[in-house]
């Protein structure tokens, strides 16, 4: 059997990898070789979790992929633009870079954060990592065209993300869908529309 597509699954703060099962199974059931990567989402800041997103695409087979894409909701989304901006080497450990299809991703932080982050910021340690302000990790990320194509879905009652806070400049295409933040993943016309972009690079 030939080399697979791989679609990289990282899920938000305060979830499992289980709560990207769902979608996973339905890339799966088209064909792709789905990788769900867990991890402990509050204990350490952005670029210390970009990092270990890293180490574990170098713990990957090298060269075992025909095209590594990547699927994430909220903070496992910006953890993938921090390995698209500070690892590359580590994706083209597995194959050739493909396509990222990011849900509710905080791309310009989130008020939310600005709010919580002096409250639960010992707790919730990439919180802080994720306010609007301008001197933010977030807002610190290199926001010029990627060498790939990205498709974001925002939810219209995120209730956590806003639709403005979820674009990105270097985003080919972004969706507005009827969803709140947390359940995002589990829709149906989400899956279609995630594996749309992901097969032709548009929703």
């Amino acid at each position: 059997m030939g080399r697979q597509e791989v679609v990289v699954m990282v899920h938000g703060m305060g979830r499992t990898k289980l709560s990207m099962l769902w979608p996973g199974k339905v890339l799966e059931r088209q064909g792709y070789r789905v990788v769900n990567w867990g991890y402990t989402s509050t204990r350490w800041t952005l670029p210390e979790l970009g990092e270990k997103l890293a180490d574990f695409l170098m713990g990957m087979e090298p060269d075992s992929a025909e095209r590594v894409h990547f699927v994430g909701h909220s903070l496992g989304n910006i953890l993938v633009r921090w390995v698209l901006m500070n690892r590359p080497d580590a994706i083209q450990n597995i194959g050739q870079l493909g396509r990222v299809v990011m849900l509710a991703p905080p791309n310009q932080g989130s008020m939310v954060a600005d709010k919580y982050a002096g409250i639960l910021g010992w707790l919730l340690v990439p919180i802080r990592d994720l306010r609007t302000a301008e001197d933010s990790t977030v807002r610190g990320l290199a926001c010029d065209a990627v060498d790939c194509e990205v498709g974001i879905i925002a939810g219209k009652y995120d209730g956590k993300v806003t639709v403005e806070e979820t674009q990105w400049t270097a985003a080919k295409a972004h969706v507005v869908v009827p969803a709140a933040h947390t359940m995002i993943m589990n829709r149906a016309d989400v899956h279609e529309l995630v594996v749309r972009f992901l097969r032709t690079g548009d929703f």
